[in-house]
């Protein structure tokens, strides 16, 4: 199972722990939780391959996730469509791009650390945003923290172009990505639909 490398801290922190607790007696039992604890994160950062469709008119999703909306643009005057994904600390955690563009802007915003699945966190919570330009088309692709989650990794930079389904980041215990797409495009997803990200497809351009 291949690992997120942001996970290698975490997990050998905690095997290192857990072989001390080992060698005594009394702690003994105390180490195999903490083992345990390990192989979860070690689970939470897995980073497996993902193959977006073939039909490269189709956007895919940037997440693993529940999608929990799919309406107007919330917080702002925009004809865009948000569609908001909640990520549990079961699903995979790395973002992926939802189309092949460049990114045109990156902006970091701090804020509070509200439980992702409400709709107040797409505009309170600490959050990295990215916009993703093909040809005349752009997308805004939001990585947003939750209670959990207080670290958003995104590793890429502007003026640098994404293929579709091409990682670029990835939130750590807990978050929400929320997507705005442009009034063209036709959303191809649902709330309460599970989606996969780089591989689920998200919304369908002209």
């Amino acid at each position: 199972m291949r690992i997120a490398r942001q996970g290698f801290g975490y997990i050998g922190f905690l095997a290192g722990a857990a072989i001390l607790l080992a060698l005594y007696p009394p702690t003994r039992v105390l180490s195999i939780a903490v083992m345990l604890l390990g192989l979860f994160v070690a689970y939470f950062f897995r980073d497996p391959d993902r193959t977006p469709p073939p039909d490269p008119r189709l956007w895919v999703s940037p997440a693993d996730g529940k999608v929990v909306y799919v309406g107007p643009e919330r917080a702002a005057a925009s004809k865009r469509t948000q569609v908001s994904i909640f990520l549990s600390i079961f699903d995979v955690h790395i973002n992926r791009s939802p189309l092949s563009g460049v990114i045109t802007e990156v902006a970091y915003t701090p804020g509070r650390f509200l439980p992702a699945y409400r709709e107040q966190a797409s505009w309170q919570n600490e959050q990295n945003e990215m916009v993703l330009s093909e040809n005349t088309l752009q997308v805004t692709v939001r990585q947003i923290a939750g209670v959990v989650a207080r670290r958003i990794v995104f590793s890429k930079k502007k003026n640098e172009r994404l293929e579709r389904g091409e990682r670029f980041g990835l939130i750590q215990f807990g978050s929400r990505v929320d997507v705005l797409l442009p009034p063209e495009v036709k959303v191809r997803v649902s709330v309460g639909e599970r989606v996969r990200g780089g591989e689920s497809a998200l919304a369908e351009k002209p």
